[in-house]
């Protein structure tokens, strides 16, 4: 599964993620933060998944209808244990996350909200 993890996640998840057979792109390496709308996009347009500690892309999906490719948004979960949730949830949910669903994931206790055939965009 392709994934984008926000500059929030612990940088050292991605190593475990991509071991777990994932391919992922970590916004913390970027020269500059393009901020919240063109991180959506971008994992939107590369169909990743975004994997991130705030709420605020979670808002912009639900609430502006933004597009998106799944969004998984971690809670209270320590840098160590971040990269173990996030291959769990992306095994678990890995094709409703494509298809626009959102994920909050604590350590012990996932929600789960499905997408829509109107978020991921016009053209689906």
């Amino acid at each position: 599964m392709r994934v984008l993890l926000d500059a929030c996640v612990w940088g050292g998840a991605r190593g475990e993620i991509e071991s777990a057979g994932h391919d992922v792109v970590w916004a913390g390496e970027w020269k500059q933060d393009p901020g919240d709308d063109e991180i959506l996009a971008r994992a939107h347009r590369e169909t990743r998944v975004l994997i991130t500690l705030d709420k605020d892309f979670g808002e912009a999906a639900i609430v502006r209808g933004v597009a998106h490719s799944g969004i998984v948004r971690l809670v209270d979960v320590s840098a160590r244990r971040q990269a173990a949730v996030c291959i769990r949830v992306l095994a678990r949910y890995g094709g409703d996350l494509l298809a626009g669903a959102i994920v909050t994931a604590e350590l012990h206790r996932l929600r789960f909200r499905p997408g829509t055939k109107g978020t991921l965009g016009p053209d689906t």
